[in-house]
């Protein structure tokens, strides 16, 4: 199903939620509001495989956009609304859009778009922006019914560029109408966390990232109502559970961390009696965070790992998960290899690149032919690779060790960042934290770590002489920092994933100061 027939069946259900504002959007208005953009974009002459894109805050309107695609046979690129001009701009033009939509929230970059992105010949924006045209005025006139035909459309989303420019996924568009089934989202939301008209799930991430959108529109494709915070705040989201009586939920680890360390008077105020599926993915969590979750939330926590490829997805219930701990579960779609540098498998328990085997790959990397070359396995060319390291259990369980890009090298030894990470993230002193390898004359590289505090934390040698401490407490000395150095704030998106080439780059002299 999708959201015109849940306007039919059930027009006053809420489809969405702002959960600041309280504003409520309607199938019924979701439908009509989807279908005049829809007419709006059909009327400019974009057609099946066309693009266009959306550069804009979270919102609800960012729905009504995101479902004129899904219904109009087009693609839609959401691009990261903290990039700069240059950054946007890059992505904006590399994916072809005809059409961007903004907002006068993002109106100074917006403006800059205007002026050096030609091959994008029309701008919308949802209040003021010099240059742009109205977008509530561009649709008012357009028709409220649905087009003629209505070819599935999907989102064309580009990588975070956490380890160089951003590339465009794309997946082939489906060979359907939208009104006919065929999503994979929805079927997992579904069938493993039971989310149907019933569900109310809250989203706290920023909707230009996969996963967020990607579950928001699925639960309206089941009927429920998605809660949509405009940024994650750790008692605004503790208190949208309890106010809009959430039954699912998306996050990421490092929120798990935040809400973990507000006093106890504040995170146990709260009624979540309602809360019966909490999901993670975006990273690895640390064992001990999940853990305290668990005596903090009970038995309700699911994990899994799957890229915006969706070249492979696994899972772990909650009872997977404590029966081993750390995991990111067993494949539900895709086989798992993990292969050495030469490509050979290795046996259960060895560490190497993660790749899945599906019968053919759903994806591509647009424009860039190197780069799906690197993404396949160099025998079989069904098998691809996100780029993670990890290894699986006896028992087929998968765990991540690190990305392969941020492996450290110290000495002819390999070293994972995260584990370091996760060791220390649980000091009081800490707020966030990043570990690398840097150059060292001697070993090749050494572990150093990059720490964001807590408000109340004075920062200075002592405090970092304690950290290498609490790490020498927990790991083999070889993998702890030999230096600790202080941050005023980490440049990581608000979708959890650190923008960690930057500290790299700055430490090893080649800084640019720019994501893409």
């Amino acid at each position: 199903m999708y959201v015109g027939t849940w306007a039919q069946e059930s027009p006053e259900r809420a489809a969405a939620v702002n959960s600041q504002t309280s504003e409520i959007r309607s199938y019924r208005d979701l439908d009509e509001r989807s279908n005049q953009v829809a007419h709006y974009l059909h009327g400019l002459g974009l057609r099946r495989g066309d693009h266009f894109a959306i550069f804009m805050e979270n919102s609800l309107t960012y729905l009504d956009v995101a479902w004129a695609a899904l219904r109009s046979g087009l693609y839609l690129t959401p691009i990261n609304r903290y990039l700069n001009a240059d950054e946007a701009a890059y992505i904006l033009e590399d994916c072809d859009a005809q059409v961007l939509v903004s907002s006068r929230k993002m109106g100074a970059i917006a403006t800059k778009l205007r002026h050096v992105v030609p091959s994008c010949s029309h701008w919308l924006s949802v209040g003021h922006v010099p240059g742009y045209e109205d977008f509530e005025t561009a649709i008012a006139e357009c028709s409220r019914l649905r087009l003629a035909e209505q070819p599935a459309g999907d989102l064309l989303f580009y990588s975070s560029g956490t380890t160089g420019k951003p590339k465009g996924i794309v997946r082939p568009l489906p060979d359907r109408s939208v009104d006919e089934p065929g999503s994979a989202v929805a079927t997992l939301q579904s069938q493993l966390w039971g989310v149907d008209s019933n569900a109310i799930y809250l989203s706290p991430a920023p909707l230009y990232h996969a996963s967020p959108l990607a579950f928001c529109l699925s639960v309206h494709m089941l009927g429920g109502t998605a809660v949509v915070m405009p940024r994650f705040d750790e008692l605004a989201a503790l208190e949208a559970i309890e106010r809009w009586r959430v039954t699912h939920s998306q996050w990421v680890p490092t929120m798990f961390s935040r809400m973990l360390k507000l006093p106890e008077v504040q995170r146990l105020r709260w009624d979540l009696s309602s809360h019966r599926v909490a999901l993670h993915a975006a990273s690895p969590c640390p064992i001990e965070v999940k853990h305290r979750m668990f005596e903090w939330w009970g038995p309700i926590l699911y994990e899994f790992y799957a890229g915006t490829e969706l070249n492979g997805f696994t899972h772990a219930g909650p009872q997977d998960w404590l029966n081993h701990p750390g995991t990111v579960g067993k494949p539900v779609l895709g086989i798992i290899h993990i292969c050495g540098e030469d490509g050979d498998e290795l046996p259960a328990g060895q560490a190497g690149t993660v790749y899945f085997e599906l019968p053919e790959v759903p994806f591509r990397y647009r424009k860039s032919p190197e780069k799906n070359k690197e993404a396949r396995h160099p025998q079989h060319s069904n098998w691809t690779t996100l780029g993670d390291v990890g290894h699986v259990d006896e028992a087929g369980y998968l765990f991540l060790t690190d990305r392969a890009t941020f492996m450290i090298i110290s000495g002819g030894v390999n070293i994972y960042p995260q584990e370091v990470e996760n060791a220390l993230i649980m000091h009081p002193a800490v707020e966030d934290i990043a570990v690398f390898g840097v150059p060292d004359a001697d070993l090749g590289e050494e572990v150093k770590a990059v720490v964001q505090v807590r408000p109340e934390v004075v920062a200075d040698d002592a405090l970092a002489e304690e950290l290498i401490a609490y790490a020498r407490e927990r790991l083999a000395h070889f993998k702890c920092p030999k230096s600790v150095d202080f941050i005023d704030r980490m440049p990581r998106q608000p979708t959890g994933k650190l923008f960690k080439r930057l500290l790299k780059d700055k430490y090893s002299g080649r800084g640019s100061g720019s994501i893409v």
